[in-house]
């Protein structure tokens, strides 16, 4: 007996055709690690737990600390796929394809609950970013995750078309069901926590986690590059995944391509104006839906 596929399994393939999953038919999953040596015992713990891919993700991913973790991670299990990240410009993304990535996480203070740019004053906008660091990957084969900043389908559309592979998504998702959190009502609707990690309410919680109660001077101290949100209660995640793929489709007929491929040769980008992007929307009329 080569397998085994019981009715529960019909039912998810017919209720989920188009799930992300590994050879074994489990679903593909990903785990996220720092850059601290201890994070090696991490690495090791997931890849043996069966993680598809280990994401190096840290803030400031074009830092030494990053680079050469990717290395160890490389040097001691060779086979494991590695995402690095975050990086905005075309030298950061060098760096982590040479220290050995199979992907690059680009996105530095997009993202609706970061606010690396106001504090750090640090960052790139996110259509340039991917820009960069896809003409800086071309020549490597290795593909650019477009991380933050995906709003609207359009958005998604522009990153896609700008050279991203794939994109991660945040703020769209993080008021769905199958999103962690619990459903609270404000001034009669209803929304779900989101938080940035580089919050403050992130850092206290993870160093609780860790076993370490901040001091009343540290919290004082934390200089915060994110925030926490209550973003609306948005139900199932697939109503929002159908719209998206829907825009990035749409987006792609416009530009006359068939394919991703074809996408991000036809596509063309032109600056738009504060008047431009007003008349984009709905405008001189009451919007009912």
């Amino acid at each position: 007996v080569s397998g085994l596929v019981t009715l529960k399994d019909i039912m998810k393939i017919t209720q989920f055709p188009k799930a992300t999953k590994d050879s074994r038919g489990r679903l593909s999953v990903g785990a996220a690690v720092g850059v601290r040596d201890q994070e090696m015992r991490r690495v090791e713990a997931v890849l043996e737990a069966g993680a598809d891919c280990i994401v190096v993700d840290i803030a400031h991913g074009d830092s030494q600390l990053e680079v050469q973790m990717i290395r160890n991670i490389r040097q001691n299990f060779p086979e494991a796929q590695i995402i690095g990240g975050n990086v905005a410009t075309a030298d950061g993304t060098k760096r982590l394809i040479e220290a050995g990535v199979d992907a690059v996480k680009v996105g530095v203070g997009p993202g609706s609950i970061c606010i690396t740019r106001i504090v750090a004053g640090s960052g790139v906008p996110q259509l340039t970013a991917v820009i960069e660091c896809t003409e800086a990957a071309r020549e490597y084969g290795i593909p650019i995750i477009a991380d933050g900043g995906i709003r609207q389908p359009g958005d998604l559309a522009k990153a896609i078309a700008a050279g991203a592979q794939t994109a991660m998504i945040g703020s769209l998702l993080a008021g769905t069901d199958e999103s962690p959190g619990l459903i609270m009502t404000r001034k009669g609707h209803r929304y779900k926590a989101s938080r940035g990690m580089a919050s403050l309410e992130a850092n206290i919680e993870r160093n609780k986690r860790e076993g370490n109660d901040l001091t009343h001077e540290e919290i004082e101290e934390y200089v915060a590059e994110g925030v926490e949100a209550a973003v609306p209660y948005r139900g199932r995640a697939r109503e929002i995944l159908t719209q998206l793929v829907g825009g990035l489709q749409s987006g792609m007929s416009y530009s006359g391509a068939q394919s991703i491929e074809e996408f991000q040769q036809k596509a063309i980008f032109v600056r738009m104006t504060g008047a431009g992007l007003k008349e984009s929307g709905p405008h001189d009329v009451e919007v009912l839906t």
